[in-house]
């Protein structure tokens, strides 16, 4: 069994978009024991690397879910609408194409992320 946990942050930009659109995102992720094998979620997923900690990206209709992952349990930091990506590229002066090695690379992309790890509880 595989156990999601939201931070803060990530819950409560969840609950402010519509059902049937949050459903459409855990549908998307539907992550499984299989997919915690080593190699399986960078096959399904976009991936950003930094200091050797893995993000990943789901893209689920106009959403963006990243998170990370380990043995069994998926830590979802952030939900974002694409086009707050798109604006955030475009305001960072990010090349448009090969998002996920941008992002990678951005210090202020990173910055939303651990803004978020901090809010984490355990429940």
């Amino acid at each position: 069994m595989i156990q999601i946990v939201f931070n803060e942050i990530s819950a409560g930009e969840l609950s402010r978009l519509p059902t049937q659109i949050q459903f459409q995102l855990l549908e998307a992720l539907d992550i499984g024991p299989k997919d915690m094998e080593e190699g399986a979620l960078e096959k399904r997923f976009g991936l950003l690397l930094r200091e050797g900690k893995k993000l990943f990206r789901c893209r689920a209709g106009d959403y963006r879910v990243y998170f990370s992952a380990d043995d069994k349990t998926v830590c979802i930091h952030r939900v974002l609408h694409r086009n707050s990506l798109q604006d955030f590229l475009y305001r960072s002066n990010l090349p448009g194409s090969g998002e996920d090695e941008a992002l990678s690379e951005s210090k202020h992309f990173w910055q939303l992320i651990d803004e978020g790890a901090k809010t984490l509880k355990a429940i």
